[in-house]
């Protein structure tokens, strides 16, 4: 069986409600956590692994509909992916490739 591994790196906050912004990236990160999908979070973005690519934009549209519906007017996103094919799990293995080579990695 063949797998595609679509490992998605984001950030996505509103820049028109003051200088907090975590109760906006927190409802975002909720929406990432019940989405199912395995994701690390770091105080930089969030990353995702996905089998599609329409998976992935899927959840990007609705972490944007959840910041539109509070009203926010501006949103910054920044979005990264790493798309292999017949690839899964890769958001463990890559750590566990640096790992086998130097020990133990803080996650």
């Amino acid at each position: 069986m063949e797998y595609n591994s679509i490992l998605l790196e984001f950030s996505m906050f509103p820049t028109d409600v003051g200088e907090s912004k975590s109760e906006y990236v927190s409802a975002v990160v909720k929406c990432v956590r019940e989405s199912g999908y395995d994701y690390q979070l770091t105080p930089m973005a969030t990353i995702v692994e996905f089998p599609s690519m329409s998976e992935a934009l899927s959840l990007v549209k609705e972490c944007y509909e959840i910041l539109e519906a509070k009203k926010c007017n501006r949103i910054y996103s920044v979005l990264k992916f790493d798309i292999r094919a017949n690839s899964k799990d890769r958001m463990s293995s890559k750590i566990k490739s640096v790992e086998d080579k130097i020990g133990e990695v803080n996650k």
